[in-house]
């Protein structure tokens, strides 16, 4: 007896539903994607001749292609994709996260000098007055992930502040307060050590919001003195000099992807 399961197969069979492609996105957000540039130099490169698509040179940096479907060729060779990169830098304090400053301060990338690695994004931001672990790549998906505010791995700061804390005030770190609309909370905050006036506390954040430890310190009257990231998911930045960078090995780059990247 034939089922309704198996006239459905017949049917699929005689009348096959259409192939799934890959969606359709800009061009400079695809070469970007490879890893082989920043989108705005992506874009540069389009709107400058050195980019064809399927044999045609495309001038256009929004035109839409088809990743893994069309032809990309940058200075007619196949763009594809780069050798995945992650570079962990010592930030000293004093520089800022960008490439190129408008205002010509001291950037991080005076710390990667003869790195000989091409184009390396920040993977999330130190501001300039805090130190300590920060990621480079060249991977924008591999980034994209590991600043996900949802499957981010957690981050881990070691901060100075201008008081001997009591448990009150961890507590509310651990509670969160609301600031401009937004919540800032502490996945965990203890206490590390601490002298006659001041104090180092260890905080967890889940989540990367900007200043987030500074501006939730602040809501309760507590100035930060040095604020260090030392850690992100199961990384630690280690006995790395300050200024000093090394390259991340494979399983290193794929511990910061697992589920159970919480560096606890």
């Amino acid at each position: 007896m034939l089922t309704l399961r198996d006239a459905w197969r017949m049917q699929r069979k005689k009348f096959p539903g259409p192939t799934l492609l890959p969606p359709r996105h800009g061009l400079a957000r695809v070469i970007s994607k490879l890893g082989l540039g920043s989108r705005t130099q992506a874009a540069t490169w389009i709107s400058t001749g050195r980019v064809r698509v399927n044999g045609r040179q495309i001038i256009d940096p929004e035109f839409p292609v088809r990743q893994g479907i069309d032809r990309i060729d940058l200075d007619l060779e196949p763009a594809q994709r780069t050798e995945r990169i992650v570079l962990m830098l010592n930030k000293p304090r004093g520089l800022v996260t960008t490439r190129a400053d408008e205002k010509g301060r001291d950037t991080v990338y005076s710390c990667l000098e003869g790195a000989g690695f091409g184009w390396l994004a920040p993977v999330g931001r130190l501001d300039k007055a805090s130190e300590g672990l920060l990621l480079f790549s060249n991977d924008p998906e591999w980034s994209a992930r590991v600043t996900s505010p949802d499957f981010g791995p957690d981050k881990r700061y070691h901060v100075q502040v201008d008081r001997v804390p009591d448990q009150a005030l961890l507590d509310a770190l651990e509670a969160g307060v609301t600031v401009d609309g937004e919540i800032l909370v502490a996945r965990s905050a203890s206490l590390l050590r601490q002298g006659q006036r001041n104090a180092w506390l260890e905080i967890v954040l889940d989540e990367g919001r900007n200043r987030q430890i500074r501006r939730l310190l602040q809501a309760m009257d507590v100035r930060v003195l040095r604020l260090l990231r030392i850690g992100i998911g199961p990384l630690r930045l280690g006995p790395l000099a300050k200024g000093a960078w090394r390259q991340l090995q494979p399983d290193e780059i794929e511990s910061l992807l697992a589920p159970s990247a919480t560096g606890g």
